[in-house]
């Protein structure tokens, strides 16, 4: 019988004694004892990207409000609440875009409570109220002069008719930037909303119905409260999206009066003013409004919901 040539072993002792495999395996269940895992180094590019594109920008635009060309390290902040037409942009910028996140949010829930169902035409209804997602905000404000304007088809119908004397003016003013933004947030707040009811299970409103609950009463007690986690996290996103509005606030509004919101402010102190560390002030001010929006909207949330919110809660 002829010797066979035994193949080597991966786990030959090291020189150290012990095993490489050992080794591996045992560094390995060190580091998955404190939470590490060698999948998170997935987490690595989104890591970089994050740093790169959103920390990096913002800790820079922070330290540049801080550097004005006169005064001390917190003359932008002064200048900019002693001057009441830079002020005063905080709280128009408040009036557009609470109102408007509140309405989206509003109308997104009944409609996505209904479209949860399978009924016909579901996939065309669902399309044509994500539309406007494609349109873009220039092409939206193109449509709403043409429909609202002075001498659109609205207020056409409206003297031919006889229901008015004058036209009546629903743009270049704070209606005009409001429908706006209704416009380009409601897809949004539509989808979010449609997507936290279809994680809600709906075996709980078919139990409460065999109790003799109404459709009201399932909504009041069993959906609504599921659901308000997701209400709250919509309103947010959407109310940061139209906190920051700016093209519909010059295209179909009055950006030197009733609808100069805090952008506009931004881009004057910027590219007008070259004045960088306003602008830079103005920036992380705005953060900050939206900062403490949020932490209202959440600390309300926390308040009135306190069950988790994943596994079919909303």
């Amino acid at each position: 019988m002829s010797a066979t040539a035994t193949p080597p072993r991966t786990d030959d002792p090291a020189p150290d004694g012990r095993s490489r495999v050992g080794t591996r395996v045992a560094l390995r269940h060190r580091l998955a004892e404190r939470g590490i895992d060698r999948q998170l180094l997935l987490l690595v590019p989104a890591a970089v990207f994050i740093l790169v594109l959103f920390i990096y920008p913002f800790g820079y635009g922070v330290g540049l409000s801080f550097q004005p060309a006169e005064g001390g390290p917190f003359a932008a902040y002064q200048e900019f609440f002693s001057d009441a037409y830079l002020r005063d942009t905080i709280w128009t910028t408040l009036k557009l875009s609470l109102p408007a996140a509140l309405l989206n949010v509003a109308a997104s829930v009944p409609i996505a409570y209904r479209m949860r169902g399978r009924f016909r035409g579901k996939r065309l209804l669902t399309t044509v109220l994500v539309v406007p997602i494609t349109l873009g905000t220039v092409l939206t404000a193109q449509g709403l002069l043409n429909f609202l304007g002075p001498t659109g088809w609205f207020n056409r119908t409206l003297l031919a008719v006889g229901l008015t004397d004058d036209p009546i003016r629903l743009t270049n003013n704070y209606w005009g930037v409001f429908f706006s933004i209704v416009i380009t947030g409601f897809p949004f707040a539509f989808l979010l909303v449609l997507s936290y009811l279809s994680g809600i299970d709906p075996t709980l409103e078919r139990a409460a119905a065999t109790l003799g609950a109404n459709w009201w009463q399932r909504f009041r007690r069993i959906t609504l409260p599921l659901l308000a986690p997701g209400l709250a996290t919509t309103f947010c996103l959407t109310f940061v999206l139209a906190f920051s509005v700016f093209p519909s606030a010059i295209l179909v509004g009055d950006p030197a009066g009733t609808t100069r919101v805090i952008s506009i402010a931004a881009y004057d102190a910027a590219y007008v003013q070259y004045d960088y560390p306003m602008a830079a002030t103005i920036a992380v001010l705005m953060g900050l409004v939206e900062l403490l929006v949020i932490a209202a909207v959440l600390g309300w949330r926390a308040l009135l919901y306190t069950g988790a919110t994943a596994g079919g809660k909303g």
